[in-house]
């Protein structure tokens, strides 16, 4: 009976994980979908498409899986319609936030996240009310495990990024979002692994 009650366990549990799993795989096959018909199926013409395969590679989604999302976005017959959209609002002891995020109903979303903002104690805000808080740059980790800070840190610069900050967590090179390629590009070529590379809204103050 107890070999059947921890057959059951782990067959819950797989289960669980392979929902999870699948709901990751859809999030990232709409980001790529968003990212070819934003600047077309090329990755080597599109580097926001090649973001987004590099990072559904990080979480081990299947080429295939990849591969028809681009063909689906790519395809006259594509009637999948996600919208970018992006929040602003207040968190719980009114830390500015803002909210990006694709959806297909844009009605629902907003009321989606002003309830999870006043759940959480925060408020949703007028737009512009505090993106002037954050700034849009691109931001590349790298882990700093037996690599030289230093040498990483010349190699950002002399490539163009703007920032460099180095801690025991890692280090996070930072870029005008139109060079994260450009820098990217470089560290790889210098030998430097690299974890992600995003755009990123970084806040101009922190608490």
């Amino acid at each position: 009976m107890s070999g059947h009650s921890k057959w059951a366990t782990i067959k819950r549990q797989k289960g669980a994980n392979d929902q999870k799993r699948g709901q990751l795989f859809t999030k990232l096959g709409r980001e790529i979908a968003v990212a070819v018909r934003a600047g077309g199926p090329d990755p080597e013409a599109n580097f926001r498409l090649r973001l987004a395969i590099q990072k559904a590679r990080a979480e081990n989604m299947p080429k295939d899986n990849i591969d028809r999302a681009i063909e689906r976005a790519s395809g006259a017959g594509n009637t999948d319609n996600f919208d970018e959209v992006s929040y602003e609002g207040y968190g719980p002891g009114g830390v500015a936030v803002v909210i990006q995020a694709l959806t297909d109903n844009r009605n629902r979303t907003v009321g989606e996240v002003r309830s999870a903002l006043t759940r959480a104690g925060g408020s949703l805000g007028e737009s512009g009310s505090v993106a002037w808080m954050f700034d849009n740059v691109g931001l590349i980790s790298v882990e700093a495990d037996g690599q030289d800070p230093e040498e990483i840190a010349l190699v950002a610069i002399d490539a163009g990024a703007e920032d460099v900050s180095i801690d025991d967590d890692g280090i996070e090179v930072y870029t005008e979002v139109q060079n994260l390629h450009v820098v990217q590009d470089a560290l790889v070529s210098a030998g430097i692994n690299v974890n992600s590379a995003d755009p990123v809204m970084k806040p101009k103050a922190t608490v």
